[in-house]
């Protein structure tokens, strides 16, 4: 009875590490008929005490240092995230130009300054199209000076050469395409030279992928904004009632101002010129909801108006 009752006890804590002894071995070897056997099972035992103890000490510990290493992951990924915008956003946005619609006042004294008095009327963005200074923005833009009529009106490019120095210039209407709600301007370069945006596709967009939007909104120069790809093949209405098809929506926020700037890709590539939002009705405020004009059109639009400066379906 008594060797049975020291067995179990004796036996009880380290009857999970000697699963591969019989019962009887194990009684034999706790009631000490064999001295030798007896100190390598107490040596033994002690072993897998300890082993036990700093198993339960790193099963503590493991969990915390999986956590540890997990934020840290997490953080590293998120810092090559942020890296890639940066990357993104200074690689992209030379190509990015700020335009301000101007009105010249009516009468001057000072012909000198009639620049300096004259009244901003609105501002949007537009974008570098080739080396020659040709600049593609929305026809919304600079809706007022292609119908101006007192000759009063200015439309003002200012943007960055390829070495990083700002400059102003005068932007003069080349072609016009109200139904797509596209224009060029042409701007001289006078020797500098530009960063023309590199061009990408819409036809092999999908809904979810990330895109970025660069812009003036409400007259903040070089403003990045991110979001997906909400929807595809969007119809919105143009400036003279016509339909655009196979618009861009996306989440990216496009604001006053944004109008006419690049929607990239996460490769820096162009594939929609911002031109739309949908506001909550009394704030001006986005919605979310935003449209950009698909590239694969700009593409087929833009060099019929710099070379005839009216779009292919209008020439006949």
């Amino acid at each position: 009875m008594d060797v049975a009752l020291a067995s179990s006890k004796a036996c009880s804590s380290i009857s999970y590490t000697f699963t591969p002894f019989s019962r009887s071995s194990s009684v034999l070897a706790c009631s000490g008929s064999n001295p030798d056997q007896r100190r390598r099972t107490v040596i033994f035992g002690s072993s897998l005490a300890l082993a036990s103890s700093l198993l339960a000490s790193n099963q503590q510990r493991f969990p915390v240092e999986s956590a540890i290493a997990l934020e840290q992951l997490k953080e590293e990924k998120l810092e090559e995230e942020e890296e890639r915008n940066v990357n993104l956003f200074q690689k992209t946005s030379p190509s990015v130009v700020y335009i301000e619609d101007i009105e010249l006042p009516k009468t001057s004294s000072d012909e000198s300054n009639v620049e300096d008095n004259a009244k901003i009327e609105g501002t949007g963005s537009g974008f570098v199209w080739d080396k020659l200074g040709h600049i593609v923005t929305n026809y919304h833009v600079i809706a007022k000076l292609a119908t101006d009529q007192s000759g009063l009106q200015r439309c003002k490019v200012s943007l960055v050469d390829a070495m990083g120095t700002r400059f102003t210039k005068d932007g003069k209407i080349v072609g016009l395409d109200p139904d797509n709600d596209l224009a060029v301007l042409k701007i001289e370069t006078e020797g500098r030279e530009l960063k023309p945006v590199a061009l990408g596709t819409s036809s092999d967009l999908r809904v979810g992928q990330s895109c970025f939007a660069i812009g003036n909104p409400y007259g903040y120069e070089n403003t990045l904004t991110i979001g997906v790809v909400s929807g595809l093949g969007r119809e919105i209405p143009s400036p003279n009632g016509k339909s655009i098809r196979e618009a861009i929506q996306t989440d990216a926020d496009i604001n006053s101002g944004n109008s006419g700037g690049p929607l990239l890709d996460s490769y820096g590539h162009t594939i929609g010129v911002n031109t739309a939002t949908f506001t909550r009705k009394g704030t001006g405020m986005s919605s979310g909801v935003n449209f950009a004009i698909p590239i694969d059109t700009v593409v087929r639009t833009v060099p019929y108006l710099i070379v005839y400066g009216t779009a292919y379906r209008d020439r006949f």
